[in-house]
């Protein structure tokens, strides 16, 4: 259960808001005056809120989802109502406005007694039979895609990559489109990509024969995928874009938030959301989705601490896991103790790579790393130099340190300045993902604030 001093602060319910004009909705209902009956327990805060009509509406937030009901028209997850309910219980330090009650109201009470015997009951038994015969026509639908692709590849490596650019990105989309009727949605997910290398910017021919690579070995991969070890096996049919399930044993511990960041196309939102266990000393990955345009509804700000039971997943480089149950909150804690230096990262990132060639990133925490300007623009240095860096003249250089750029994208986005406020010159611990295009940070600690994880996404 929740402790009743534990509560989130306003910029962990901000980040739960899905836009600008949310946001500044719910901060005007982050005061008591709208609020009456609004009280919390160790896993959920309810309230009613005065609006324009004669009845108030009904507000509940389910703490250990996050999720959120309403009885406001509002089509958007959270409403301006539940994040002013939350702005108001993050900043009741005092517990007057939202006091820890016995027990919710029965109005709010059946909400979340019907949504935990819904998690509990869970789906029906399948049947087998039915789902291998599923499996078999699936798979059959992905190798014809495959063979298709690959003639693709074959007919732009003979007529030569200048083609590409002339053929435009129609042809790329209609390729794309015939692996989504195969029923390979990360094949179509490669292809998109080939199509935006061609024609954007210095050196995309070499980008393009590159992707064209990986493209082809995952092909060649999937058409062998039963000759393969069985964690490459899993690791190919997740990437062509078959469905897995976790398996083994539920791991139950304090999970710290790390990052939680949204990426979207024309068809989907994709929420990634990156966790530290305290006591295991794992990394987990919690995915998400929702339909164009609206937020997955699982949310979990940065900096809080969960006490939660993850099932991971036999693919994803072991990191990807499923959130099973979810107990309460715990005290902040400070960064992952397991932070590593610039050359330890790109190693863990290299040794990823032997088992998931076609993986872009890996997460790791930097620890003592500075923020500083480079010709190419920023990067992350290590703080303290080698020692013993063999010189040009057979000496050392003890003065050199390790370095790895931020990506183009991290460089535009504020979180930069964020961090190099954070820093103020001075050694940080930074969490993010490192891959071939550089590292992108996602969250910071201060060794002056220690417990307070700033989010840079």
């Amino acid at each position: 259960m929740t402790e009743q001093g534990v509560r989130w602060t306003s910029e962990q319910v901000l980040a739960l808001a899905p836009d600008d004009a949310s946001r500044k909705a719910g901060g005007k209902l982050g005061s008591p005056g709208p609020w009456s009956e609004a009280g919390c327990d160790g896993r959920a805060v309810w309230g009613l809120c005065a609006g324009s009509g004669k009845t108030p509406y009904r507000t509940v937030v389910d703490t250990t989802g996050p999720a959120y009901v309403c009885s406001c028209p509002s089509r958007k997850f959270p409403c301006k109502h539940a994040l002013g309910l939350l702005l108001l219980w993050a900043g009741d330090t005092a517990g007057t406005a939202v006091p820890t009650a016995g027990g919710a109201p029965v109005w709010a009470a059946e909400w979340l007694a019907g949504r935990r015997a819904r998690a509990e009951a869970g789906s029906g038994p399948a049947d087998p039979e039915a789902a291998r015969r599923r499996a078999e026509r699936r798979a059959a639908r992905i190798t014809a895609g495959a063979q298709e692709l690959e003639q693709r590849l074959a007919d732009l490596l003979r007529g030569g990559l200048a083609s590409a650019e002339q053929a435009g990105y129609g042809l790329w989309e209609e390729t794309a489109a015939r692996m989504v009727d195969a029923q390979a949605p990360g094949l179509a997910g490669r292809v998109r990509e080939l199509g935006a290398v061609a024609g954007s910017g210095p050196g995309w021919p070499v980008r393009l024969l590159e992707e064209c690579a990986l493209t082809h070995l995952l092909d060649r991969a999937w058409l062998s995928v039963d000759a393969l070890p069985g964690p490459l096996a899993a690791t190919v049919r997740g990437r062509v874009g078959l469905p897995a399930s976790p398996e083994g044993p539920v791991l139950r511990d304090h999970w710290l938030v790390l990052a939680q960041y949204d990426t979207a196309d024309s068809r989907l939102t994709t929420r990634r959301i990156w966790l530290h266990g305290r006591s295991s000393g794992r990394t987990a990955l919690l995915l998400s989705f929702g339909a164009a345009g609206r937020p997955p509804q699982l949310a979990l700000p940065a900096g809080v601490v969960v006490d939660a039971g993850l099932r991971p997943y036999g693919s994803g480089g072991g990191l990807r896991a499923e959130l099973v149950e979810q107990f309460g909150t715990a005290p902040p804690a400070g960064p992952p103790p397991a932070g590593t230096r610039v050359a330890d990262a790109l190693a863990a990132y290299g040794r990823a790579l032997r088992e998931d060639p076609w993986l872009d990133t890996w997460p790791v925490t930097l620890s003592d790393v500075v923020p500083a300007r480079a010709e190419y623009g920023w990067q992350l240095a290590d703080a303290r130099p080698h020692s013993g860096t063999p010189g040009p003249s057979g000496g050392t250089t003890p003065d050199e340190r390790d370095a790895v750029p931020l990506t183009r994208a991290a460089q535009a986005r504020p979180g930069l300045w964020r961090l190099v406020a954070l820093s103020g010159g001075g050694p940080v611990s930074v969490f993010g993902e490192v891959g071939h295009q550089g590292f992108t940070p996602l969250a910071a600690w201060s060794p002056d604030e220690p417990g307070e994880t700033v989010s840079l996404t």
